[in-house]
């Protein structure tokens, strides 16, 4: 309580009452988007995206489970009971939760016990689904090569399904290491921080019994992705945000990931490639010119754009919780407003918030679909975490 009225006192009244009615526009998303027509499952964007889609609606477990809403609770719970009636013989969960044939997704099986593992805690149910957790459980253990715990994935198989992503990418194994923790998995969980913290390989041939992890030399952040002696040291935003949640990145490179960040981010506002004051997904953006450019990004990818440096509203929520767990405050409510200020604007919809799924980095326009779930979900759980100065689940996982 301390902590919250000496927040209060920091942040002006125009400003808290414009949280505070984002926050309420932020619930009613998530109930309007709580039904959709398949099978009576949430949809993942008020208008445009009516599927229940899984990785979207799993990460807005964040925001569903601290609005405290029953409505929402009990559709998360849903969700979770869709998936695993619908999860593969091998224990795979589909990247539509009511389509078994919708499989391939290296996040959504890891994403599933993730919310699954924080719905067990803030229901004090620890055996729900217990047989769908088991095998998920199972799944992720043989996508590891090598059986280190380390999982890896194949291009555009996660949330960026336009952006490639080979070997071991660092946001599914964050997703990795934070499930291993919330079920109490820690002797798992503290070889895969290892593993993650070992440096990427940069001479030209694998030494024997040598393994490749994100660390990167010169640079405080971890790789976007790393295998054998490939690897990308493109900033991910929501990979290293999670890594510094869930206490992967120490206090001391967390801070210094987020000073790096804050000073890449006034590089590109000075050349125009960054308008607002907000990190993109993804940096430096993929150019043409770059060996690792597909023509496919000249319509889906460009520079900038959706998943090839577009700027997420879920992805800066996280970002915004990451700088509380760095004690990062006054930066965090500096954040928070201009994710306040990002989250106003609609594409299409006539609504005071939009919610808007992406926007262009050096325009900051909307481009995406309105009224986003994970839009929403997201901006509940950082706008908490800015006024408790807490970062809930995530908390208990850093103290282990």
């Amino acid at each position: 309580m301390i902590q919250g009225a000496y927040r209060v006192k920091t942040m002006n009244s125009a400003l808290l009452k414009k949280i505070e009615n984002a926050k309420q526009a932020a619930i009613q998303v998530l109930l309007h988007n709580s039904r959709g027509p398949c099978h009576g499952l949430p949809r993942a964007a008020g208008w445009g995206y009516p599927e229940p889609y899984t990785r979207d609606l799993l990460i807005s477990a964040l925001g569903v489970l601290v609005s405290k809403n029953k409505k929402l609770n009990a559709t998360l719970a849903k969700t979770l009971k869709a998936c695993a009636q619908n999860q593969s013989p091998l224990g795979h969960i589909p990247s539509l939760a009511d389509d078994p044939k919708d499989r391939g997704a290296s996040d959504t099986t890891p994403l599933f016990l993730f919310a699954a593992g924080l719905f067990r805690k803030y229901t004090s149910a620890p055996r729900f689904l217990e047989k769908a957790v088991h095998k998920a459980m199972a799944w992720m253990q043989y996508q590891s090569p090598t059986d280190r715990v380390i999982v890896a994935q194949q291009p555009t198989s996660d949330w960026r399904d336009e952006l490639w992503v080979t070997g071991y990418g660092l946001y599914v194994n964050s997703i990795v290491y934070t499930s291993l923790r919330l079920f109490g998995e820690n002797s798992r969980a503290k070889t895969l921080c290892d593993l993650m913290n070992r440096p990427i390989i940069t001479s030209g041939a694998q030494p024997r019994h040598v393994y490749e992890g994100f660390s990167i030399k010169e640079k405080p952040y971890y790789a976007f992705w790393s295998y054998k002696v490939h690897n990308s040291d493109r900033f991910d935003l929501v990979g290293n945000s999670l890594a510094i949640l869930s206490g992967i990145a120490s206090l001391s490179k967390a801070q210094a990931i987020i000073s790096w960040v804050e000073h890449q981010c006034r590089t590109m506002r000075e050349k125009g490639d960054l308008t607002i004051d907000l990190p993109p997904n993804f940096f430096p953006y993929i150019q043409p010119q770059d060996p690792d450019w597909r023509p496919r990004y000249n319509i889906y990818n460009k520079p900038g754009e959706y998943h090839n440096g577009g700027i997420w509203p879920f992805a800066c929520a996280l970002y915004i919780a990451a700088l509380i767990a760095a004690k990062r405050f006054t930066l965090a409510e500096n954040k928070l407003e201009n994710l306040t200020n990002l989250i106003t604007p609609a594409r299409e919809a006539a609504v005071e918030f939009g919610f808007n799924e992406w926007h262009k980095a050096q325009n900051g326009k909307p481009i995406g679909q309105d009224w986003q779930t994970w839009s929403a979900a997201l901006y509940l759980y950082a706008a908490e975490c800015v006024l408790q100065r807490k970062t809930p689940f995530f908390d208990e996982i850093r103290k282990i």
